[in-house]
Formats: structure tokens, C-alpha cells, sequence
């Protein structure tokens, strides 16, 4: 029988590529919806090809736009940040592939563990600012978690060799963005454009910029303490420029067990949806020739604190991973526009973070209490930085 599934941001990087993953898989999926935000065009072809019962277009009026395109075809449409959590909670679909960007993606993630699904997670944003509401709901339905994030889906499968008593610290790899090397001088002249030619991955904008700063890195810190119910301590990050290992796990015994595989998210995105068992696949997979080396290097926290930052706010806990990842989202959407420089990105947070008053055990109206504060403190706060007066 076919498994029913949903996927949540459909027209972004993961989610053509999970669509790519089910098209290897014909006989085990049934692609019972799919979402989108604006990108109705991406979203009317996948509807033709996968047939889904049930869409959500985040905009209104592209809803409206497409469900005049597909007059031909029974698919219900739903609209708005409402429809795509009715969406994640369709009963004809057990798998869930939450592939939004941002904040976003927190409230449908709940809602589809409350029905009892299986969430396999791209969205690290979710864990970050709700991690112990969203674990506690998936131990209270007894639902799995399956991480999509290349270095997650490291750790989980190299996890499996042993007892969570026997783990010494996990080790997430960064390939260090295309800024890696670069002095502070250097950094004070980088563009938007720059900092989107990543050199191993191909992702959506915010995530790419999010690599160049290692802001990246330390979402997947907090992500990684929540998943795997780690203390901050035993989560280090190493630079790794050729992408070949995706994390590492230290036993207590000197053993250290690495995943490996070439830089695309195929081969994660394919696991989290075939686990817990493995399917062969004709994508490129690693070949030795010609692999001369693997280089490891400790990340400069000076001159990317985004880093510091995000285990700073992980420790911390409380809503002020929220306020981190808010800030973050609109710093980011700044720098894209041209409107503030790279390095001003994690003045900008610090300057909201340490503005926060820290609600210790946040309640989900909490969260989005504190994500709307932050956003909102975040604009009052970016004349002054355009300025350079912080």
C-alpha cells in the first residue's frame, strides 16, 4: 500500500527535492498535498504531474489565481496561514515533510504531530524556537521526528550504533560558506550576491546567507540538543570545507563514527522517508577517486558570531531562541536588499537579544508573543544600524 504524503513548502529547495526523491518511488507514495507561499506557477505544475487531493497557498489571492488554473482537475484549494495548517493535518496523509522557511513553520509542525502523523523536519527554524514544545508533543502522541537537515540525519543514523548513555559529544561539520578565510576587513566589503554562491550547496536565500554568517550552524546546535536531548557541551562544530562528512558522533569508548556522502540533500531527504529501512537510488553517489583529502578546521567565532549567538540563546533557552531566530529572518531579508552590511547582521541581533525580557518556560502563545516582539523591536532598531551607531 502507498504511503500518503504531505509536503509543506513543495516549491522551495526541499521540497522539488523530495518530489525528485518520490519520483524514484512511484509504488510506496501517494502525494496527497502540497503547499506553496507565492510560486503558484512551480505549484500548478507539481498538481499536474502528482495529482494531490488538497493544496494550500499561503497568499490569498494566488489561491484564488490558481484554483481558476486548475478548473480542470478535482483539487480542493485551501488559502492562507490557516489552510496550510488545515493542511498538515489532512487525514488521508501519515508523513508530513515540513519544508517551510522560517517561523512559519512551528505551528503546523504541532498540529500535525496532535493528529498523530510522522513529521520528517527541514525546518530547523521550528526547533529552535519551539524545540520543547514541539518534542514534548511528539512524546505525548508517541510520534517520530525524522530530520531532513543533512547533519541531523547524520547524527541520527550514526546515533543508532549505540546507547544515549555512551555518547561523548556529537560533532556537527560546517563547509565554512564562501566567505571562509576572509578577514574582518574583507568581510566589511561582501555583497548579497557573494554571500549566494555557496560552494557545495544549492539552497534557498535565507538558508545560503544563514550558511555565510554560521548562523546556520548554530540553529542546527539548538536543533541538535532538542532532537537528540543533548546538553550544549556535547554539540561542537567543526569546519569541514568538502562537505563529505555531514557529522560525526564521539562515544565514550574513542570511537568516532562519521556518515558520508556527496553534498546533496537527496540522499537525507530519501532516508527520512524511507526510514528505518534503505532503498537503492541511481543519484551520483560518492566516489573515492579523486577525493584526496578531508580537511577539518575549528569555525572563527570572531569573525562570524553569529555562532556564539545562537549558543548563547540555546543556553539561555526560554523564548530567547525566538527573539534570535525572529531578528534573524528580518536581519537576513535586510542584508538581501542591500540595505545593511554582512557584518552589521549579528550587531543587529545582539542589539534585540540583550533588549529581551527571557520567559524561562514558554507556552506556545509565549513563542509567538515573543516572535511578533521581536520582529517589531528589529524594525525599531534598524535606523541605527543603517546608520552605524551600534
Amino acid at each position: 500500500m502507498k504511503r500518503g504524503i504531505i509536503i509543506l513548502g513543495s516549491t522551495g529547495s526541499i521540497g522539488t527535492q523530495t518530489l525528485q526523491v518520490i519520483e524514484q518511488f512511484p509504488d510506496r507514495f501517494r502525494v496527497v498535498g502540497l503547499s506553496a507561499n507565492n510560486n503558484i506557477d512551480l505549484l500548478e505544475k507539481q498538481v499536474r504531474i502528482f495529482k494531490p487531493d488538497v493544496i494550500a497557498v499561503k497568499n490569498p489571492e494566488k489561491a484564488r489565481e490558481i484554483t481558476r488554473r486548475l478548473y480542470d482537475l478535482p483539487v480542493k484549494v485551501l488559502s492562507g496561514e490557516n489552510g496550510i495548517n488545515e493542511l498538515s493535518m489532512w487525514p488521508e496523509a501519515g508523513l508530513i515533510v515540513v519544508a517551510l522557511v522560517g517561523f512559519s513553520g512551528l505551528k503546523p509542525t504541532l498540529s500535525a504531530l496532535e493528529e498523530g502523523k510522522t513529521v520528517a523536519l527541514a525546518n530547523k527554524e521550528t526547533l529552535v524556537a519551539g524545540g520543547e514544545l514541539v518534542m514534548k508533543k511528539a512524546a505525548e502522541k508517541g510520534m517520530a521526528i525524522l530530520p531532513i537537515d543533512s547533519e541531523h540525519s547524520a547524527l541520527f543514523q550514526c546515533l543508532h550504533s549505540g546507547r544515549a548513555r555512551e555518547v561523548k559529544k556529537v560533532i556537527l561539520t560546517a563547509s565554512g560558506g564562501p566567505f571562509l578565510g576572509l578577514s574582518r576587513d574583507e568581510l566589511q566589503h561582501v555583497n548579497a550576491a557573494q554571500a549566494l554562491k555557496h560552494p557545495n550547496w544549492t539552497m534557498g536565500a535565507k538558508v545560503t546567507v544563514d550558511s555565510a554568517t554560521l548562523m546556520n550552524k548554530g540553529f542546527e546546535v539548538i536543533e541538535a540538543r532538542w532532537l537528540f536531548d543533548l546538553n550544549f557541551e556535547q554539540i561542537e562544530v567543526v569546519v569541514h570545507p568538502e562537505s563529505i562528512v555531514h557529522s560525526m558522533v564521539h562515544f565514550i569508548d574513542g570511537s568516532l563514527l562519521a556518515q558520508m556522502s556527496l553534498p546533496s540533500m537527496l540522499f537525507p531527504i530519501q532516508y527520512a522517508l524511507s526510514y528505518p529501512e534503505r532503498w537503492g537510488n541511481n543519484f551520483t553517489h560518492l566516489q573515492w577517486e579523486g577525493k584526496s583529502a578531508l580537511t577539518f578546521l575549528p569555525p572563527d567565532k570572531e569573525n562570524f558570531s553569529c555562532l556564539e549567538l545562537a549558543y548563547y540563546a540555546g543556553r539561555k533557552g526560554g523564548t530567547l531562541p525566538a527573539v534570535l531566530n525572529a531578528a534573524n529572518e528580518l536581519a537576513v531579508e535586510s542584508f538581501l536588499q542591500g540595505e545593511i552590511s554582512f557584518l552589521q547582521i549579528p550587531l543587529l541581533l545582539e542589539e534585540v537579544m540583550n533588549r529581551h525580557t527571557v520567559i524561562p518556560v514558554p507556552g506556545f502563545f509565549d513563542i509567538l508573543d515573543a516572535d511578533r516582539w521581536a520582529r517589531e523591536e528589529t524594525i525599531r532598531i534598524f535606523p541605527k544600524i543603517k546608520k552605524g551607531e551600534l
